[in-house]
């Protein structure tokens, strides 16, 4: 299975430099939409809900310290099968001219994020996983 870093490693080489918030939240979809098209996850890493949205934290801790970034290092994007680059390249043709923060406002409208938020306050920190299930049967249900 590929890394979450190879999606990084794709969706950097797709769309060129963005903020690190848009990249984290174009993995997050691109993660939802293969299990709602592919049936499987595109990687193992876990989908944290964070006070500004998901993120995956191996990623942010690469980034740390970064508003943008252009490329990506650790990542390998060959590692993604055609069918995962298909499931990325829809992701980015919807999601892909979004700023930051529409894409981050748009994952607080949905359930899996705000399932795993359950409890927190808006301004509260949180690093509570995503369930994949509730990814699944949410965006299975648009």
């Amino acid at each position: 299975m590929a890394s979450v870093h190879d999606v990084a490693a794709y969706i950097l080489e797709c769309q060129g430099g963005m903020t690190t918030m848009k990249l984290q939240k174009l993995i997050y979809y691109s993660q939802a939409w293969s299990l709602v098209w592919d049936g499987e996850p595109l990687f193992d890493e876990t989908i944290e809900a964070w006070m500004n949205g998901p993120v995956v934290r191996d990623i942010y801790n690469a980034h740390a310290g970064q508003f943008r970034v252009s490329n990506w290092t650790q990542g390998d994007s060959s590692q993604l099968s055609d069918a995962q680059k298909t499931t990325i390249d829809s992701v980015l043709k919807f999601y892909g001219q979004k700023d930051a923060h529409w894409l981050s406002e748009l994952t607080h409208q949905e359930l899996p994020w705000k399932e795993a938020r359950e409890g927190l306050g808006s301004t509260e920190r949180g690093a509570k996983p995503i369930s994949l299930e509730t990814m699944h049967w949410y965006y299975s249900s648009l």
